[in-house]
């Protein structure tokens, strides 16, 4: 039998915050010497309260700081966290060979932040661009009785092992974009998800391997939306 760890499995559990909370702004959490994760905590969070969670995963040879910007603003405005690991190497273990110490560093994140608010375990999302949003996609569906909603854009790759849960998916692309072709990526990962059965918000746009701030701000949209609502 695969240990499920192998197969991209948190161990992550929802929790009540035993330590302090943070002030609003951008702080390194301090878990990891090198490439440590970032948390961005907006105004107004009340620790004792409900409050959403997105993970944002960043690029091939990107950073938290480089991929912060694509959602940063959002949550100063909406009021949601934002934590941004960082791979160890370059990019995501996912990519490079299979399941290991990436995970096991978003296992640790998510518990240190989980430490000092109360998640709302209906507002735990992915979401990631380009090798991020692989991983984010990847992570996601193996993880998918935790993490209830997805968001990728101009993702390469779907990788999973074990698929639990029906996580919520939008999914994006530049239909411009030469690095990730999408014939290759957004349309064939949009055809196997619905034949899957998930609950897919599928949005191309003419643009190249970049993400594009208006589908950008409908992705958050999605993020925040009840389960009846729907994106524009």
């Amino acid at each position: 039998m695969i240990a499920p760890t192998l197969t991209g499995r948190l161990t992550f559990v929802h929790r009540l915050p035993t330590e302090p909370a943070l002030p609003p702004g951008r702080y390194a959490l301090g878990l990891f010497e090198t490439r440590d994760a970032v948390l961005v905590v907006p105004p107004g969070v009340d620790p004792r309260r409900l409050t959403p969670l997105v993970v944002l995963f960043h690029g091939g040879g990107g950073s938290a700081e480089k991929i912060l910007p694509m959602l940063e603003a959002h949550a100063l405005a909406k009021g949601f966290l934002l934590l941004a690991p960082q791979s160890l190497f370059p990019t995501w273990d996912l990519v490079i060979g299979g399941h290991g110490p990436d995970r096991e560093r978003l296992d640790t994140a998510l518990a240190a932040v989980a430490s000092r608010y109360l998640l709302d375990p209906t507002r735990l999302a992915f979401a990631g661009h380009s090798d991020g949003g692989s991983y984010a996609l990847s992570m996601g569906l193996a993880n998918g009785d935790l993490v209830t909603r997805l968001v990728a854009s101009s993702a390469g790759f779907l990788s999973v092992h074990l698929q639990t849960g029906a996580p919520r998916i939008f999914l994006s692309h530049g239909t411009q974009d030469t690095q990730i072709p999408i014939d290759r990526s957004a349309r064939f990962h949009k055809s196997k998800l619905e034949q899957a059965g998930y609950d897919l918000t599928y949005v191309e746009y003419d643009g190249p391997h970049a993400y594009d701030p208006t589908v950008v701000e409908k992705a958050v949209i999605f993020l925040l939306a009840d389960g009846a609502d729907a994106v524009p």
